[in-house]
């Protein structure tokens, strides 16, 4: 059966120490539902899909998780940590572009196409929000802070913009366009986008104050 309710005395996985035969479980259930995903898309996944395909009972798999749109926001975040490689080239602006632009270009791949399809199914399950905070959401902010961190340390920001704001602003444009549809997002239309929010759309002041 595959229902969203809340089954009584499930707690999170991090909840509790887990034993080797318990991990293995976890590890099957969450590639059963990557693959699913790419398959069938978020819509087709079911908790009895995931049964058959990983091998794990469903009564397992609710002791883990409180719906499948839970599943699939831990099993999709932990594809996007293995998908996009950490640019390190001594170059923080640089690196950071690349980073928000391979990022951005790995949602708009087959394998990560189901992006938006999961941001609208943990919108209607509501359990799904926690998974998909610390599973999806919270690691790829992480990921962006040593970069800002760096560009910071070098005397490249502007005082005052933290690391979290500047993440907001580098990829909210380009989530906004993802989920919309109304533009191209081929790779060096992303790079643009980052760019731009990075560096700014207005000339500087001193720039505009000499113009005509």
């Amino acid at each position: 059966m595959d229902t969203t309710a809340d089954v009584p005395g499930a707690r999170r996985t991090q909840d509790r120490p887990r034993r080797p035969r318990s991990i293995r479980a976890h590890d099957a259930v969450l590639a059963a539902t990557s693959a699913l995903m790419r398959e069938v898309g978020t819509a087709g996944v079911t908790i009895d899909r995931i049964a058959g395909r990983s091998g794990v009972s469903t009564a397992t798999i609710y002791k883990h998780w409180p719906c499948k749109a839970a599943i699939m926001a831990e099993a999709f975040g932990r594809d996007a940590a293995e998908a996009v490689v950490f640019p390190d080239t001594g170059r923080p602006v640089e690196d950071l572009v690349t980073f928000a632009t391979d990022l951005l270009t790995y949602y708009t791949s087959p394998e990560g196409g189901v992006f938006g399809q999961l941001l609208a199914a943990c919108a209607t399950e509501p359990q799904a929000a926690p998974y998909f905070h610390e599973f999806f959401l919270a690691p790829r902010r992480a990921a962006l802070e040593p970069y800002w961190d760096r560009a910071a340390e070098a005397g490249l920001t502007r005082r005052g913009v933290d690391a979290a704001t500047a993440t907001d602003v580098l990829l909210g444009a380009l989530a906004f366009r993802l989920m919309a549809g109304h533009e191209s997002l081929a790779p060096e239309e992303v790079r643009k986008l980052v760019e731009y929010a990075l560096h700014g759309l207005l000339v500087p002041a001193a720039d505009a104050a000499q113009t005509p």
